[in-house]
Order: structure tokens, then C-alpha cells, then sequence
């Protein structure tokens, strides 16, 4: 039995960066939907919505990955 090191190697670097943006995007939407103040707190609201909409499509793109033949 012989191992692929290229490819698990490969596997493993665009999990753990898709992880990490994924979370990252994640947390700037919690930083948009907390923030107070003026006339920004609209345009952080909407940024905050766009930002769990991009995770949404990142999960929805992940199962269907999974789920496909």
C-alpha cells in the first residue's frame, strides 16, 4: 500500500484555508450585525447579511460536491 502524499497534502492545504476563510467571512458578519453607530450601522447590517449569504452558498456548494455521483 503506497500513500499519495501530493494529493492528501493538497486535500489537506484547501481544507484548512477554505476552514479558515469560511470562519473568517463568518466573524466579519457578527463584527457587521454588532456594530452601533450612525449611518453606518445600515451599510454594516447589509454587509453582515452578504457576508452569512457568501457562507450559506459556500455550504450549500459543499454539499452538493458531496452529495453528487
Amino acid at each position: 500500500m503506497t500513500i499519495d502524499w501530493h494529493a492528501l497534502l493538497s486535500v489537506f492545504a484547501v481544507t484548512l484555508l477554505s476552514t479558515v476563510g469560511l470562519v473568517g467571512v463568518f466573524t466579519l458578519g457578527i463584527v457587521g450585525l454588532t456594530r452601533r453607530g450612525g449611518g453606518t450601522a445600515a451599510l454594516s447590517r447589509t454587509g453582515a447579511y452578504l457576508c452569512f449569504a457568501a457562507c450559506a452558498a459556500a455550504v450549500a456548494w459543499g454539499i452538493t460536491l458531496i452529495v453528487q455521483k
